[in-house]
């Protein structure tokens, strides 16, 4: 990973792009993240470290444009995780779920470059589809770590939806049949 672009945020709330040598938005430094490039802001007097304020404060901004991507359930719980025990381990938490993520989505977007290229697009649907399973055992498994009683939950879940399966594939079976 290339070194981090180092913009400095003054008192009057500009921003400055030491790479570049320009002052630049809130929305200028939105796209540059978006491009995957690592962004440190500090404060240009003090040098102190104001990226997590700044990055927060874009997240803010674009929720409230209406480009809504946390659910209010989720903030709610975020706001309950501060002066929690917890509080410790849920940064780490959330970095290993938004890699598996992004990991996944990108394995996603591989599998949708195969399906468009090859004669059935529909073939590959599936492989996607497991992809997605995949993707949200890893999320049980890191979640597992924080919480033995998913394990056990998680295994009731395997068995009823093996059950369903089952008798998915009998209704098919019997409808086969009648026709």
């Amino acid at each position: 990973m290339s070194e981090p672009i180092i913009v400095k945020k003054y008192a009057n709330r500009r921003l400055y792009n030491t790479e570049t040598s320009t002052y630049i938005t809130q929305a200028d430094l939105a796209a540059i993240i978006r491009t995957g490039r690592n962004v440190e802001v500090v404060d240009a007097k003090t040098g102190e470290d104001l990226t997590r304020q700044t990055l927060a404060q874009i997240i803010l901004e674009e929720e409230a444009k209406g480009a809504a991507m946390l659910p209010v359930n989720f903030l709610r719980q975020l706001i309950g995780f501060y002066d929690n025990s917890m509080q410790s381990i849920l940064p780490h938490y959330l970095d290993m779920v938004m890699d598996v993520f992004q990991q996944n989505q990108n394995r996603i977007r591989e599998e949708t470059n195969k399906a468009l290229g090859g004669f059935s697009p529909f073939a590959q649907f599936a492989a996607m589809q497991q992809i997605q399973r995949n993707q949200i055992e890893q999320m049980q498994q890191v979640m597992s770590l924080f919480n033995p009683f998913l394990k056990a939950n998680h295994a009731a879940d395997f068995d009823k939806d093996a059950r369903i399966r089952t008798l998915e594939a009998e209704i098919e079976r019997l409808k086969a049949g009648r026709h």
